[in-house]
This record gives structure tokens, C-alpha cells and sequence, in this order.
């Protein structure tokens, strides 16, 4: 099992969602003045976007990241729970348990947004513990699921739905189906979830929790034993921002798994989104390890949308595709490695380009080119022109640089997955025996004049033209560097 089986095989795992419940609202506008009445800004409302928050947003990125769900939880029967009902009537892939309770008010959190910051929350909430006879409603409501969940997510914020009740009827489902427990936790006694398989907390939590500071990964360590040592939870991560995860394992041994680097716009809802995935990759069968890359990939997409977010199986797809673009590129010099290439990529489901040239000296032109050529596949294949096959086009003072090192360059840049050397005018021979999704080529061509345009089109690919910078060219290279370097004859 690897990432790309857990990322495809989403569609397996049945996965149910139980814990607090909230709406989340984003009033978005723009800020031009301050207000007369008092120094705050004046926000003018453009936009409203209202989604599922806390276990709600869990459910979503389920059901986003391609599993199926089941969401349960407390709702008040006020005009927000009625809103937050609708919310989840509209999720195809999630089966709605929820709970409606005349004397609950529904948790709604409004979040005002401005040029991408977040200028007031206002949250509109009462805490109420739910009551033993209010999980027997829970549970009469999950009796008739169709399908028994692989994976149970206990998400807590604090607002009263998980309660040691539920924590108990939970406990008990868990034991009867047999499925794995993650919680996602709140509050400084981590001990009163029981023996589940995993608790999550974040750093800030797991410091709380046990009066350590978290750091350091050795603080980090320090602080996910002494926390394994209060509570009976199986195993333990924590999720640390910029820094990635830590976990303990059952075994008592620790992993630090490093986040990839990303642009940060918004935080809200990468918990949930984490959660979810974690599910979503054990229900599958991964390992701890596994699942928390898996979890990482997703939580690193999340914090680059704006708003509660859910990422989708298709986000995961192509940031996988983006990781391992170029890992494991070697060069081709043959038809046979090249199509045993081709075979292996296809078989992955991923899409093959093609492009081609002389590359004699590498320029931005070249790598605006090849850049946007890698943007119209998953893989990228440069057919490189021989330095016999490039005397014939540009004369025999060319190419200034010789076949073995063009291609190393080109191997060298991350756009380029694969390179094999032709020594034929043109690639025809190339094209139709790779048969490529998409051919990428520049210049002053059309869509009908690019060598091989016909080959791809008949299989029901595309031919893409590629912009050119202005100004860079290698002739125009060789012409300017000859005009500056000055004559030593007297």
C-alpha cells in the first residue's frame, strides 16, 4: 500500500463522523474606511459562504476526499440547526444521524473577512451537555445504518455533545463492530476518552495537557510519553503546524514526520481535514506512518484555501502527481526504455506529454517552455534533437553544446521527466511510437503544423501551443555574445 492506493481507494472506506456540531459562516467584503462611530473599519458585505464546521467539516472532507459518511451529533430545532440540516442535506456521500433538540441552541460561529484577513468572529453558542437518554437517541438513529463503519471519528470541541455518555456508547459500538477509534480531543484530562486507538491533539493541546512544553522534537517526545502515560489511548499524534506530526506508537516508539511547505492563507478547518484523512487511510489498512503522510498532504492543501476547508480527492491527486514529478527520472536513449516508461505511467493512470527541440543553450524561454509543457500532463517527455540531427537544421557551427550534456541539463530541471535523443528532422517516428496524451509545441506553429499534431489527435489527444518570451532565443544568444566580445585582431 502507498500514498496513490490510499488516495484512489477513498471510495472503500466507510467512515462514521460523531461529536459537536456547528455552522460556519464567512461574511466577505471589502474595507475602505474607518468607521465614524468608533476606530474599527466599515466593512462593505460582498459575498456569504456558509458551510459545516467542526465534526461537520470532518464529514465533509469525507465525503470530499472521496469515502463515504455518516455524520452524527446534536442540533438545536432553532432556524440555524434548520440551516445546518439543509448544509448537510446537500452531501451526497453522508448519511445524516443527527439529533434535533427543542431546548439546544445551535453553535453558529460568523467570521468577518477582509483582503483575506479575518477582521471579527462573533459566535453564537450555549454550552449544554448531552444526557444519557440523549445518546439513546444517537444510537436508535445509527441502528439502521446499512453498512457498519471501519472507522469511528470522535471530534470534540467543547461544546457539550461529547460527553462521558457518549464517550462510553462510543466505547461500546466500537467493541461490537470492531473498528478503531480516533479522537480528535479538548480540555486537559485526555484520560476520560478511554482506550481508544489514537487520540489527535495539536501542539498547543498536547502542552496543556501535560504541562511540557512541545517545541522541539525532543520536547515533543518528552511530552507524547508522559501523555501515553496518563491515558489509555493506544497511540498518539500530534499535529504541529509548519513542523509537521509526531506519534507514538502502540510500541512505544516515536516517528517526526516533517509538513511540506506551503503557502499558509487560512487555518480554519486543517484539523478537521487532517482527521478526516486519518480515517479515510486507516479504515483502508495503512499504517500510522502512512496515514499521517496521507494526513499531512491534506492538511497542507487546506491551509492554502481561504475558509473552512474540504479538499478533495482530486487536490490530493494532483499534489501527489506535482511531489512526484521527476522522482526516480532517469534518461532514455532508446524507444524500448522509453515505451517500458510510457507502459508503467499509463498503467498509473497518469497522463503523457510530449515536446521537443534542440535546447543548445538553456534560456528562460526554454524553462517557461518546459514549465508550461509539464502544467498539460502528468509526465513529460522531451525528444532532444542528436547534434548530427541539429548540424542538418542549424549548420555546422552548431550546437554549441554537445547531445550528453544537453541532456543532462534537461534532466536536471523538475518540469522534465524523461529525455530520449532522436537523430531524425524531425520527431515523427518519436510521436507515433510513444503515442503521447498531449503534444506541447512553441513557436510560430498552429495546432495542424506541429510534426506529429495528427498522430495524437486521431488517439483523441490534444496539441498544445506554448507562449514565447519575447527576445530569448539561443541564436539570438550566440548572435549577441559574438557583437560583445571584441576582435583581437589589430
Amino acid at each position: 500500500m502507498d500514498l496513490r492506493s490510499i488516495i484512489n481507494g477513498a471510495n472503500q472506506a466507510n467512515i462514521l463522523c460523531i461529536g459537536d456540531i456547528m455552522l460556519d459562516r464567512f461574511i466577505y467584503g471589502t474595507v475602505n474606511r474607518v468607521s465614524p462611530e468608533a476606530p474599527i473599519p466599515v466593512l462593505h458585505k460582498t459575498t456569504v459562504s456558509t458551510m459545516l464546521g467542526a465534526v461537520g467539516n470532518v464529514a465533509r472532507n469525507v465525503e470530499s476526499l472521496g469515502a463515504r459518511g455518516t455524520l452524527g451529533g446534536f442540533v438545536g430545532e432553532d432556524t440555524i440547526g434548520e440551516e445546518l440540516r439543509d448544509v448537510v442535506a446537500d452531501l451526497t456521500s453522508v448519511t445524516d444521524a443527527l439529533v434535533s433538540q427543542p431546548e439546544r441552541v445551535t453553535t453558529l460561529k460568523e467570521r468577518f473577512v477582509a483582503s483575506g484577513q479575518q477582521l471579527l468572529r462573533v459566535d453564537t453558542e450555549i454550552k449544554q451537555e448531552v444526557r444519557p437518554s440523549d445518546v439513546d437517541l444517537l444510537s436508535e438513529r445509527l441502528k439502521g445504518l446499512e453498512a457498519a463503519p471501519q472507522i469511528i471519528l470522535l471530534s470534540d470541541y467543547a461544546k457539550g455533545g461529547v460527553s462521558d455518555a457518549l464517550i462510553s456508547y462510543i466505547l461500546g459500538l466500537a467493541s461490537q463492530i470492531g473498528c478503531p477509534i480516533i479522537v480528535d480531543p479538548k480540555g486537559l484530562d485526555f484520560g476520560r476518552y478511554g482506550p481508544v486507538d489514537l487520540i489527535k491533539p495539536n501542539a498547543s493541546e498536547l502542552s496543556a495537557a501535560t504541562g511540557l512544553p512541545t517545541g522541539t522534537d525532543r520536547e515533543v517526545e518528552l511530552a507524547l510519553r508522559a501523555l501515553k502515560a496518563q491515558c489509555d489511548a493506544k497511540a498518539i499524534l500530534v499535529t504541529r503546524s509548519e513542523k509537521g506530526l509526531s506519534f507514538i506508537g502502540p510500541d512505544g516508539s516515536i516517528h517526526h514526520l516533517p509538513a511540506q511547505a506551503k503557502e499558509v492563507y487560512d487555518v480554519s478547518g486543517a484539523g478537521d481535514t487532517s482527521l478526516a484523512a486519518l480515517g479515510i487511510a486507516l479504515a483502508q489498512g495503512a499504517s500510522l506512518e502512512l496515514a499521517s503522510e496521507y494526513a499531512l498532504m491534506a492538511a497542507g492543501i487546506a491551509v492554502g484555501k481561504m475558509g473552512t476547508a474540504a479538499v478533495t480527492q482530486e487536490d490530493m491527486q494532483s499534489s501527489f502527481k506535482a511531489t512526484t514529478r521527476g522522482v526516480g527520472r532517469q534518461t532514455v536513449s532508446g524507444l524500448t526504455e522509453v515505451l517500458s516508461k510510457v507502459e508503467a505511467w499509463r498503467a498509473e493512470g497518469l497522463s503523457v506529454g510530449f515536446t521537443n527541440g534542440c535546447y543548445d543553450i538553456l534560456h528562460a524561454g526554454h524553462l517557461f517552455g518546459l514549465n508550461f509543457a509539464a502544467q498539460q500532463c502528468d509526465r513529460l517527455i522531451v525528444g532532444l534533437n542528436s547534434d548530427a540531427s541539429v548540424r542538418r537544421l542549424k549548420g555546422e557551427t552548431r550546437p554549441v553544446n554537445g547531445q550528453d550534456d544537453r541532456q543532462a541539463l534537461l534532466l536536471g530541471l523538475k518540469p522534465v521527466d524523461a529525455v530520449v535523443v532522436f537523430d531524425a528532422d524531425t520527431p515523427y517516428d518519436l510521436v507515433r511510437a510513444i503515442e503521447p496524451d498531449v503534444i506541447i509545441k512553441g513557436g510560430d506553429y498552429t495546432p495542424d503544423t506541429v510534426v506529429g499534431a495528427d498522430i495524437v489527435q486521431a488517439k483523441g489527444g490534444r496539441v498544445v501551443i506554448t507562449p514565447l518570451l519575447d527576445g530569448r532565443s539561443t541564436t539570438a544568444i550566440i548572435e549577441r555574445s559574438a557583437r560583445e566580445i571584441p576582435s583581437n585582431e589589430h
